[in-house]
């Protein structure tokens, strides 16, 4: 599934902005231009826009892709400290709950923190898809 450029984690007004001027409005575009590091340099050149901050915003939208996670639960996942979707297929489920709760108590991101049954489910549908992004 894509979704719009303004919904990746860390993207504000200014930043969708650059990346639309360059032609990227969905995820699935800067997922397939910023998927290595020339790609990730080309794109840097072409919006004024930091690699590594590309980076993030790539990784941003690749946890998008996990079937279910939601643009909140994305965004959690990321202060609960999971950056990627290749992290995310590691991870222990009950663990990465507890953290999510308390990423979840401590910045109110999503409404209900989702229940170790989802997160599990999550961490099991990321070991399904196909890697996207090349470090």
């Amino acid at each position: 599934m894509s979704y719009p450029i303004r919904d990746i984690d860390g993207v504000d007004d200014t930043v969708a902005r650059a990346l639309r001027k360059a032609g990227i409005r969905t995820t699935e575009r800067l997922l397939e231009a910023a998927k290595d590091a020339p790609g990730r340099k080309a794109l840097a050149a072409k919006t004024g826009l930091e690699e590594r901050f590309l980076l993030t915003c790539a990784n941003a939208a690749d946890r998008l892709r996990v079937p279910g996670l939601g643009k909140g639960n994305a965004a959690l996942m990321r202060h609960a400290g999971v950056e990627t979707v290749r992290e995310l297929k590691h991870r222990n489920a009950t663990r990465l709950h507890n953290a999510m709760v308390q990423a979840n108590k401590k910045r109110g991101l999503v409404k209900f923190a989702p229940n170790e049954d989802l997160v599990r489910r999550w961490i099991e549908e990321a070991g399904t898809l196909p890697l996207k992004i090349k470090y």
